[in-house]
């Protein structure tokens, strides 16, 4: 059985771990491999290898932290279909999508570098008489990220590139369950030329975890799960004094107007409902159609989910692989139960697909419900899989109260042909990233990434300029150089100083 290790100090080692976990195949349902599991001393070991880099590493000029990550960038576009192929083999998604995931984050690779131009701090000449002040930011020390299972490449890379551009040094503790990618980024960091310590990763469970947040040489953690988790390490990470950005779970809506163009709208509703087998934070799980627009779009949606081309990630064919475990396809399917147990109307059931070849993968077809209300659970609860709800709302007014109401504000998204609706949607909804006829508003890596709500702990969101700032802190400097000859130069005054 093949072991996935960690990678401290340029090199891949076991470390103290003892504990191992299984690595699947979901399209297969075999494992393909176990995991190294962290003890606090593998923890320890990373931060103190991180340490030692970052004493150099701070010192690094922009120029070169820029052109290591534009090789880095280079060898991410290179290695793009293998690293790909790992995303598709440990996390399931299909080949497209796991492509696509690699693109996103290689733009945040792309941003950072341009660190240079990022970094440029602020001058004042002569803010009082030969008195000039300045700005800049300088780095935090070692850093973390604890990330999720449904992003193994692109969500990490939300963080580490902007960490080590701006002269931090990072330890990753990806999930468990999809670990490779990780290792495959070590080894292009290296293979760009960035020094050894720089970047580290120590796989684990919540052990690892609880010794990144508790670790006094750790300065800051990026976390990117769900809302419990999230609340949990903002909640220990900041009582030990660490800087926190905490994002956490999502329940998207989709407002669909009377006016929109309908088949437009459950094209990329269905896109983004089943991309990924819904395992997505940005997915839509939600949609609220407003009037008349309900009969029409339930139809469409229904026929599109059954269309859905349900199959292996390698496979081209396929539109949508399994979910990440056994586990997760159990919940899931237990959720549909639940659904139809509280009256809702399932249209399409996904439960109990089984694709030809792939028998014991862990596969969940798209699943549809019509007239879902608000306190069913299938609606509260963040299922993180493929299936849909569709909720009615009498007027646009309401349809908007329904997403205020919820706890999440992640993401959502109006479907119309109306500017003054879409105004009124985007001023309106206490939401964090919104989409206008676009159904997942990521924002690009020059803006920032982040809910509101129960989808953020802490103030700062991921990548953008909001990236740059909570990976540094800023520094403001008053400066006079007095002239000897000027014969007051000595003068002091007991009062506040003021400008003069």
């Amino acid at each position: 059985m093949r072991t996935i290790q960690h990678w401290i100090a340029g090199s891949e080692t076991t470390g103290a771990s003892t504990r191992f976990g299984p690595v699947y195949n979901p399209a297969t349902g075999a494992q393909q491999a176990q995991v190294a599991l962290a003890e606090p001393s593998d923890v320890d070991a990373a931060v103190q290898a991180a340490k030692k880099a970052f004493d150099e590493w701070r010192d690094v000029s922009l120029i070169r932290r820029a052109r290591i990550m534009f090789a880095l960038r280079d060898l991410v576009e290179r290695h793009l279909d293998q690293l790909s192929g790992i995303l598709a083999d440990e996390h399931g998604k299909v080949f497209s999508d796991a492509k696509g995931e690699v693109i996103r984050g290689m733009e945040v690779v792309e941003y950072a570098c341009g660190i240079p131009a990022l970094l440029k701090g602020e001058y004042s000449e002569q803010v009082s008489t030969d008195v000039d002040a300045y700005s800049f930011r300088q780095p935090l020390g070692v850093c973390a990220g604890i990330t999720p299972f449904n992003f193994p490449a692109m969500v990490p890379m939300w963080m580490h590139p902007l960490a080590i551009a701006t002269g931090n040094t990072f330890i990753l503790k990806p999930s468990e369950r999809d670990p490779s990618a990780s290792n495959f980024m070590a080894q292009l960091y290296a293979d760009a030329g960035l020094p050894e310590g720089v970047f580290n990763v120590v796989h684990g469970d919540k052990a690892a975890v609880d010794a990144i947040l508790d670790h006094p040489g750790i300065a800051a953690v990026s976390f990117v799960g769900s809302t419990p988790i999230a609340r949990y390490v903002h909640q220990r990470a900041s009582a030990n004094g660490k800087r926190v950005q905490a994002l956490g779970g999502a329940k998207n809506h989709a407002v669909v107007l009377p006016d929109a163009d309908i088949e437009f709208a459950a094209n990329h509703i269905t896109a983004a409902g089943y991309g990924s087998a819904g395992q997505r934070c940005m997915a839509i799980s939600a949609v609220v159609a407003v009037g008349g627009a309900g009969d029409a779009l339930v139809a469409k949606l229904r026929d599109k989910a059954r269309d859905v081309k349900v199959g292996p990630g390698r496979e081209k064919a396929s539109e949508m692989g399994p979910v990440v475990t056994p586990e997760a396809r159990d919940r899931i399917i237990g959720y549909v139960g639940r659904g139809v147990g509280a009256g809702a109307t399932l249209v399409v059931d996904g439960r109990g697909l089984v694709v030809d070849g792939h028998e014991d993968g862990f596969f969940v077809g798209p699943c549809l419900f019509d007239h879902v209300t608000t306190g069913m659970d299938i609606y509260r609860d963040e299922i993180f899989g493929p299936v849909l709800v569709v909720l009615r709302a009498g007027t646009f007014g309401e349809a908007i109260d329904i997403v205020n109401a919820n706890p999440y504000g992640n993401g959502t998204a109006i479907f119309t042909s109306s500017g003054q609706a879409a105004k009124r949607f985007q001023r309106n909804v206490q939401v964090g990233m919104i989409g206008i006829n676009v159904p997942i508003p990521v924002p690009m890596a020059f803006y920032s990434f982040g809910g509101w709500k129960d989808s953020l702990f802490g103030d700062t969101h991921v990548h953008g300029p909001e990236g740059i700032r909570f990976y540094t802190r800023a520094k403001a400097i008053t400066s006079r150089w007095p002239d000897t000859d000027y014969a007051d130069h000595h003068r002091a005054h007991m009062h506040f100083p003021t400008a003069t």
